[in-house]
């Protein structure tokens, strides 16, 4: 008899009501999929075997969440939808409804693992819906690819580039230069990491007309695609000294939502005005596609310049031991006094901040499923109490970012997305006239 394996503290913490999450995929096709063919290629891949695809969710009698190993019926996680699931000839706005409807009202039931694939025939796509609890996005999307292979070399499964942060080159510093640079991390990260703390009991951004708050995660959802080409954020980032892929996205974020507020409404940008995102990052080493097999083991357990400003911050973010520091307070809360008031500690985070913001590096290449081409790849997640959250996949030299609204609070989220790649073109121009 198999014994029952606990969940991860990161597991735990997204089984809990108030941060409960599910990562809605969806990858596009240049035509439908077989239902026999979907089912083959789900039935032969790796995703299936690895011990948490394969366990019901179950909870003992201290309330402790566990894994318990079980047969899979690949029947009961194909969801089919031969027909349209709306109404309108424009596939993508019809597809991001129906997620938008799953983000707020569709939890995955604990009787099967946690996990299902939706065929949307009609509009020639795939939808994976993975509990968070599963695996973080990273080694989420490893296990996703295992059902693709490259298109120009079918034996081949797809891979992800390395994750490298910067074009910079390391170097020698000077004994002076070093110091400097330590002193500058301890303070960063006291001033951060009390920030963090202080998120947590009151201190809130001001109110904005993008703002959610508590309660905000059960509104009504609309999901709209800013789409930009990889090749225009690379040529930004190479005409900013250390600038990453990453930092490029938070310039296009700081820029896009100013010139978004500035359209609802002249007086919406007072001086001083200050916005807190909430940005996931990982903090494991990730050379690339991760080793499948090292996984099971190890889980079986304006234009220039607004985006000065946001490269500023970024830069003194990074180079603080912010992430980390609030993992591990994060991560006595759960030791100490458990999952729920850990999961009211972040959902207190989330409702003083503005946005969610992640970006995940899909593959360099374009790949297949059941031997058809992706032609894209994107994710967003379960709502939040943010009237924002931003999820951002890079695909075959393009970066479709899915933004998740409240459209009580936002109710034109196309113009938003607009403003976001106006924002990422009016910086490559600035960046090829400099």
């Amino acid at each position: 008899m198999e014994i029952d394996e606990p969940l991860s503290p990161g597991g735990r913490l997204f089984v809990q009501p108030a941060t409960h999450q599910i990562i809605n995929s969806v990858f596009g096709l240049e035509q439908p999929i077989t239902l026999d063919a979907l089912r083959t290629v789900i039935s032969s891949s790796l995703l299936i075997k690895h011990p948490r695809f394969s366990s019901l969710l179950v909870t003992d009698n201290h309330g402790r969440e566990h894994w318990r190993k079980t047969e899979i019926d690949i029947n009961r996680h194909i969801i089919i939808r031969s027909n349209p699931v709306g109404e309108g000839d424009n596939d993508e706005e019809v597809v991001n409804e129906y997620l938008a409807d799953l983000t707020v009202s569709a939890p995955l039931t604990t009787d099967k693992p946690l996990w299902e694939v939706h065929l949307l025939s009609a509009h020639k796509c795939l939808v994976l819906r993975i509990h968070h609890a599963l695996g973080d996005g990273i080694s989420l999307v490893s296990l996703m690819l295992t059902l693709c292979r490259k298109l120009d070399d079918p034996e081949q499964t797809p891979t992800i580039g390395p994750l490298t942060s910067s074009t910079q080159k390391h170097k020698n510093s000077g004994t002076l230069e070093s110091i400097l640079k330590l002193v500058k991390m301890v303070w960063f990260t006291l001033v951060y990491v009390f920030e963090f703390m202080m998120r947590g009991a009151w201190v809130k951004d001001g109110k904005t007309a993008v703002r959610g708050g508590e309660g905000v995660e059960l509104w009504p959802r609309k999901l709209v695609t800013a789409k930009f080409s990889f090749e225009d954020m690379k040529t930004v980032k190479s005409a900013v000294a250390n600038a990453t892929i990453n930092d490029v996205l938070f310039g296009v974020i700081s820029s896009g939502l100013s010139k978004y507020l500035d359209s609802r409404s002249p007086d919406s940008l007072p001086e001083g005005l200050q916005m807190t995102g909430v940005a996931l990052v990982n903090l494991r080493p990730s050379p690339g596609l991760q080793d499948i097999k090292e996984l099971m083991k190890k889980n079986a357990g304006t234009a220039g310049w607004g985006n000065k400003r946001a490269k500023m911050m970024m830069d003194r973010k990074k180079l603080s031991m912010e992430a980390f520091l609030s993992h591990q307070i994060g991560y006595f809360v759960m030791k100490y006094f458990g999952a729920k008031v850990a999961s009211l500690l972040e959902y207190k985070v989330i409702c003083n901040t503005s946005f969610t913001i992640s970006n995940v590096v899909g593959p360099r290449e374009e790949i297949t499923v059941t031997g058809i081409p992706i032609t894209y790849m994107r994710a967003t997640s379960s709502s939040l109490p943010h009237a924002i959250t931003m999820h951002m996949v890079s695909y075959a030299g393009k970066a479709d970012m899915q933004i998740l609204v409240a459209k009580d609070i936002i109710p034109d989220p196309e113009k938003l997305a607009k403003c976001f790649e106006d924002a990422l073109l009016e910086m490559k121009q600035h960046a090829v006239q400099t």
